[in-house]
């Protein structure tokens, strides 16, 4: 395991290399060629894109959403050849700055990296009128997935998954109320029987911290933020919650593997744009995004992060997003899970 993870220092020159050179292009600015041009259609998708593009994001700054929405943002400007910038509204996940961009233009300069729990996650956990609904955005293309692992501090006496459930009682830590991990431990503590409280925190840096300091006895992060800590011997990982097990944590089982078959969840990003976005603005940023992917230095970026590529095309985003939703909310159901703060 601990030879797998240090894969991510051998590509992390490399990716320091390429965003020491975007900053010299000028961050988001692209180059200096004019924009492409979509398909058939009005005067104004024709011309897409004439002028600075805004990506929004709706988590916090530093964080793994922030980080990939910059990363491919910087390479599609290039594409693009029009200035991509960055702007993050952070709360609900993502929720606040959904809202915002429903209310934008549908001309492809204001589009958003989409968190996917937020469309197939807090649904289960808030009110209709709280609810945001996938099918009102034009979805341009997915990104990434994390996968979750389940974590425990060393001194908390549970090595394995199987020591886990035995416990008569767990506190267990999550991301935020409505996201993957507090899903994903809900789901494998349901199905095992495990009388098991859930103690949210606001992202994956105070959860972390919470574990570490045995505030609770366990709880799901994504691989990417929890990596160092684990090859450090800092925690000790119990299960993914992914369909496979995880490349880079070959050694640890998923939850499924072990017996848990509901319990598998994952956190997932596309790109996305204003409902009615004409299909050549679309197909337009489609093309830039598909450039990103493709570029080496956002390869390696993916693998120093622990990323998992879900390059697919928008409507099929809308497809796995839409099957989870309807799986997890039979879930929930089955096992009389409460999402919502009470």
């Amino acid at each position: 395991m601990t030879r797998t993870l240090a894969r991510r220092a051998a590509v992390t020159a490399a990716v320091s290399a390429l965003a020491i050179t975007l900053s010299a292009c000028g961050g988001n600015v692209g180059g200096s060629t004019g924009g492409g041009t979509g398909g058939s259609g009005d005067g104004d998708a024709a011309a897409f894109p004439d002028g600075p593009i805004t990506m929004l994001v709706g988590q916090d700054p530093g964080g793994s959403t922030d980080v990939i929405a910059r990363a491919i943002a910087d390479l599609a400007s290039e594409d693009l050849g029009v200035p991509i910038s960055v702007e993050n509204v952070p709360g609900a996940n993502g929720a606040i700055a959904a809202r915002q961009l429903a209310g934008e233009d549908p001309d492809g300069t204001t589009i958003m990296t989409f968190v996917g729990t937020l469309a197939y996650i807090t649904p289960i956990a808030v009110g209709d009128e709280e609810a945001v609904d996938i099918a009102d955005y034009s979805v341009v293309t997915g990104i990434s997935q994390d996968d979750y692992v389940l974590v425990t501090s060393p001194d908390s006496g549970i090595a394995t998954v199987e020591d886990l459930v035995a416990q008569p009682q767990v506190d267990y830590g999550t991301t935020g109320v409505g996201t993957g991990s507090q899903l994903a431990t809900a789901l494998l503590m349901g199905e095992a029987g495990v009388d098991a409280t859930a103690v949210p925190f606001d992202g994956g840096s105070p959860t972390l911290t919470a574990v570490l300091g045995g505030q609770v006895d366990v709880a799901a992060i994504q691989v990417g933020e929890a990596a160092e800590q684990i090859e450090a011997g800092d925690l000790v990982p119990l299960v993914t919650f992914a369909a496979e097990r995880n490349e880079f944590l070959p050694d640890v089982p998923t939850a499924v593997e072990s017996g848990y078959d509901g319990a598998e969840v994952q956190q997932s990003r596309a790109v996305v744009a204003p409902g009615g976005t004409p299909d050549e603005v679309v197909t337009r940023l489609q093309e830039a995004f598909d450039a990103a992917f493709a570029d080496s230095g956002y390869q390696e970026f993916n693998d120093s992060r622990l990323l998992v590529p879900n390059e697919v095309a928008g409507d099929e985003v809308v497809t796995q997003w839409t099957d989870n939703l309807e799986r997890y909310r039979g879930l929930v159901e089955e096992y009389g899970i409460q999402l919502g703060e009470q």
